[in-house]
């Protein structure tokens, strides 16, 4: 059976009856075995889902209806809570753990019957830019085993991006799911911070984290933002905004949009000059069409990235101190008679890969007496600032234009030496975390490598439909570019 295009294409053959949920979920299961190499799904749930698929094809018979995602195929990164399955965050430290409910995006797509097939790898605790901190270990990038599909939603990414899913869920604390977007050549969304409730996700910088979406259409992104957005009893910082139809209008040639574009973030020397060349030509292409185009400063980009890693590592360093070994998860062995502390520092050793143990003490360094105000205190101020520079800038255009990330995919174990290089990687995402907009990174390009690569648009908060009304007609224009 060969794969839908999208949601609408798949639907209309369900309700005429020439493909069934069951053959559907079959037909990724036969994809998932062909490409277990990828190491994508840490937990497959095979049985369950072809159950599923069942009992959905017989309430069809019945009912000839169907509910938004009826049937509809989804992979959730291994940070999102679904009821009574394993809830690990690629960890040793959580290698055991099932979850005793589920997030509340999980249930809201369960209720319009989507389709669970799996649990996806990530790096732990969703700490890393490459998919290759997993305890699982690393995933391979879908077009090249040899490079990395980016990360920390990098499972998610390279299982859309090789048809073993229709859509998935990720989170992005920092660029999570636009950065393994951009490597595999798909969508990836990250909503406004509060758009979707983080019930049920596990921390891991609370101020930062947001559940995403991946997709290969944006109407389908659109219909699965529109099912688990919203308010939550269970998530005091979800918005209370009500949820709108963010379903893009079909018009090829809209009236003229203002966009911008950071001059800064051009002309930055991290840059790959391919890439840069590319997105300067869309600007070009843009501006022929009728569209305002402009080149905006932004004084804080070689800023951003230190900020973020200042308070997200100090929020980490606070959200991972649950994990001791005592209430659940890992619990090293020690001798009769050892002390707690041997215990705590045992557990955690053994526990947490080196990424998830060096930002910790990150974090608490950050966090001490003596320089809490020279580095939290500090970053604090730079996000404030980010934030309202952001906002004035976005209150004048529709969208920011930027790289996603400043090269195509690398390869595995290119930076696990160095990560400091990794970390600057993330110059161009944090900056929609940092002051909490919606950004979005669209499949545009191929580099002279191979790869694909992709173009990040940002929008004011809650801007969602315009974000992805932009998205579209960028889209649906991408081979005229």
């Amino acid at each position: 059976m060969s794969v839908f295009r999208n949601v609408q294409e798949y639907h209309a053959h369900l309700l005429v009856g020439d493909v069934t949920c069951e053959q559907v979920v079959s037909a990724y299961l036969d994809r998932i075995a062909l490409h277990k190499h990828l190491n994508a799904f840490i937990h497959l749930y095979a049985e369950e889902a072809l159950h599923r698929a069942r009992a959905i094809d017989a309430r069809i018979q019945r009912e000839r209806t169907l509910k938004r995602l009826t049937g509809v195929v989804f992979g959730i990164k291994d940070v999102i809570a679904y009821a009574h399955h394993p809830l690990t965050a690629a960890s040793r430290m959580l290698k055991d753990f099932r979850s005793v409910y589920s997030a509340t995006a999980v249930e809201r797509l369960l209720q319009e019957e989507a389709i669970i097939i799996g649990s996806l790898n990530c790096d732990e605790f969703a700490m890393g830019s490459s998919t290759e901190n997993s305890w699982f270990g690393p995933t391979l990038h879908p077009l090249n085993p040899d490079y990395v599909p980016g990360g920390s939603s990098g499972g998610s990414a390279a299982a859309v991006s090789a048809d073993l899913c229709m859509l998935a869920l990720g989170s992005d604390t920092g660029g999570s799911v636009r950065q393994p977007a951009d490597f595999c050549g798909i969508i990836g969304l990250k909503p406004t911070y509060g758009r979707i409730s983080r019930h049920g996700l596990i921390a891991y910088a609370s101020s930062f984290d947001q559940i995403g979406i991946f997709g290969k259409d944006i109407a389908d992104v659109a219909t699965t933002l529109e099912v688990i957005a919203g308010p939550d009893e269970f998530d005091s910082t979800a918005s209370p905004l009500p949820v709108e139809s963010y379903q893009p209008v079909n018009n090829p040639e809209p009236p003229s949009m203002k966009l911008a574009y950071m001059k800064e973030a051009l002309d930055h020397p991290s840059l790959d000059r391919e890439m840069k060349s590319n997105i300067e030509k869309l600007i070009d292409w843009l501006i022929q069409k009728g569209h305002i185009v402009d080149a905006v400063h932004f004084n804080y980009l070689d800023v951003i990235a230190p900020a973020y890693y200042v308070l997200t590592t100090a929020e980490a360093s606070a959200n991972l101190a649950r994990y001791d070994g005592v209430r659940y998860g890992y619990r090293a062995s020690t001798e009769e008679g050892a002390s707690l502390d041997i215990c705590y520092q045992k557990t955690r050793s053994e526990g947490f890969g080196k990424e998830v143990k060096r930002r910790i003490l990150l974090g608490t360094y950050v966090l001490s007496e003596g320089y809490y105000d020279a580095y939290y205190t500090k970053a604090q101020q730079v996000r404030r600032l980010v934030a309202e520079e952001a906002y004035r800038i976005l209150h004048e255009y529709t969208c920011l234009l930027m790289p996603t990330f400043p090269t195509t995919a690398f390869r595995l174990g290119e930076n696990m030496d160095d990560p400091v290089k990794m970390y600057l990687g993330d110059l161009y995402t944090v900056f929609a975390n940092l002051a909490g907009l919606p950004a979005i990174s669209i499949p545009l390009f191929r580099h002279s490598n191979g790869l694909p690569f992709g173009l990040q648009l940002v929008a004011g908060r809650f801007q969602e439909k315009k974000l992805l009304e932009t998205a579209a007609y960028l889209l649906s224009h991408g081979s005229t570019i």
